[in-house]
């Protein structure tokens, strides 16, 4: 067997083979898959309907959720800012939240950021 440095001739038939065959990934974002029922995505938050009881980052595991003080148009109101970074999509904070203002949706584009700061997001970015 010929040897050039570290390659072979196999690898490199190999090689040139793999370059012929079918790709094994899919085209993003121009071929989305189909998501099951149950998966757990990016959290929303309705804003409308939260009563402010910050039950939400009593019960998360993982102390993603801090609660914030926002401005609206009745006052000022404490809601939930979630740091995405840290969440481990368990809906335990969408199973305790009395008027179920905070729901798991199937948005799963939120990670591709390139700034950590980014994943931090504010009541207004959540809906």
């Amino acid at each position: 067997m010929f040897c050039l440095g570290d390659l072979t001739i196999d690898a490199i038939v190999e090689s040139t083979k793999s370059l012929a065959k079918k790709r094994f990934t899919v085209e993003y974002p121009e071929e989305r898959e189909s998501l099951p029922d149950s998966y757990r995505g990016m959290l929303r938050l309705d804003r409308s309907t939260c009563i402010s009881c910050s039950a939400c980052e009593r019960i998360c595991p993982n102390k993603t959720i801090t609660m914030v003080e926002i401005v609206t148009d009745k006052g000022t109101k404490i809601m939930p800012q979630i740091g995405i970074e840290r969440c481990l999509f368990c809906a335990l904070c969408e199973e305790v939240c009395p008027p179920k203002c905070l729901t798991l949706g199937k948005d799963y584009e939120v990670n591709v950021v390139y700034d950590k700061r980014k994943l931090v997001k504010r009541p207004e970015e959540l809906e």
